[in-house]
């Protein structure tokens, strides 16, 4: 078994990949044996309930497997994670539409959105950079998630994002529309060359934002750096360091312009590049509707929700799998008109 040669740690970068790897199998399997051992023994529950005419048991038994169908569901599209860098931890950046403060207030409520679900996946959550709004909210922020398969599930979740409600900054209390675009891709290891010179990008170094007082960098640690051929920019200021900020920051540029060449390969129908378009109409993936109706509604998909608090707070699995079943399965789905 190659994980137990003890050669294997002469190059450690591929060790760190295999046992990586081998955790995830390990996982996996656990996962699937705790299934089956909690569906048999629920079965078991059943058959004793109907053998002794105690309809309590069995229905108990009968809630407990229905409460399983979620945690079997989510396991067998993990089994489909199979991209070339599906397993690999991932960045998120949010980037605030126009509008202003509404945007940027939005912008906010999405980057909690997704913290709170990497949470409840007991991913680790790294902030690299925020842009605060002048009077709320962000104009843009980048997350590093780390966990396995961390990349495969966010993947689908790269689109503009648009928000519909009754705006808490207009004193007249009108309806207001809102965009803010998310843009997800991976982190990549030392073993994927990624040829990038100097001479190739624009660096920038400013300072950081933060909530004031102590917190407040007073040097230009801030780091941004601007791919010239493509456009594609990242920063990072989440480091007291300009060298350790920029260290970083060349790290998720490799990142994402090895993410652009696996779409490429990939050839996805539907992909949007967010980062490219405007954060407007005609560009959304997703339409949350706080008033003057309660829905959120994944316009890829068709799947909806009646409870946008609880997608506010997290629970967004159901449209990742959904979204997530249409990519594999390679169609390109139903396109849901967008709701007004």
């Amino acid at each position: 078994m190659r994980a137990e040669d003890s050669s294997l740690w002469n190059e450690p970068l591929e060790a760190q990949k295999l046992m990586r790897e081998r955790q995830g199998l390990e996982e996996g399997i656990a996962a699937v044996k705790s299934l089956t051992q909690a569906l048999d023994d629920n079965v078991g529950l059943i058959q004793l309930g109907e053998e002794e005419g105690d309809e309590s048991v069995v229905a108990e038994a009968e809630a407990s497997i229905r409460s399983m169908r979620g945690e079997a569901k989510a396991r067998q599209i993990e089994t489909l994670l199979s991209g070339e860098a599906d397993a690999n931890d991932t960045y998120l950046e949010i980037h605030a539409g126009a509008g202003g403060t509404e945007s940027q207030d939005w912008a906010s409520m999405l980057l909690r959105m997704y913290t709170r679900w990497a949470e409840r996946r007991r991913f680790k959550v790294e902030v690299l950079e925020v842009h605060d709004g002048e009077e709320a909210g962000i104009k843009s922020a980048t997350l590093l998630i780390k966990g396995h398969n961390a990349y495969g599930w966010l993947k689908t979740e790269s689109g503009v994002h648009r928000l519909v409600r009754i705006s808490p900054y207009d004193s007249n209390a009108r309806r207001h529309t809102s965009f803010a675009s998310v843009w997800v891709y991976p982190v990549i290891d030392d073993t994927i060359e990624i040829d990038v010179s100097e001479s190739d990008v624009r660096i920038d170094t400013y300072r950081s934002s933060g909530s004031g007082g102590q917190h407040v960098n007073t040097t230009d640690s801030a780091v941004r750096i601007t791919h010239l051929a493509t456009g594609i920019a990242v920063a990072c200021q989440a480091e007291r360091s300009q060298h350790k900020n920029k260290a970083k920051a060349w790290e998720m540029l490799r990142s994402r312009l090895y993410e652009e060449e696996l779409k490429k390969r990939e050839a996805v129908a539907n992909a949007t590049e967010a980062s490219k378009s405007d954060i407007g109409w005609g560009h959304q993936i997703r339409s949350y509707v706080l008033q003057p109706y309660q829905l959120v509604k994944d316009l890829r998909t068709g799947v909806e929700s009646t409870s946008p608090s609880s997608v506010l707070d997290g629970d967004l699995d159901d449209f990742m799998e959904a979204s997530l079943s249409q990519r594999i399965e390679g169609g390109a789905g139903e396109v849901v008109a967008d709701i007004d």
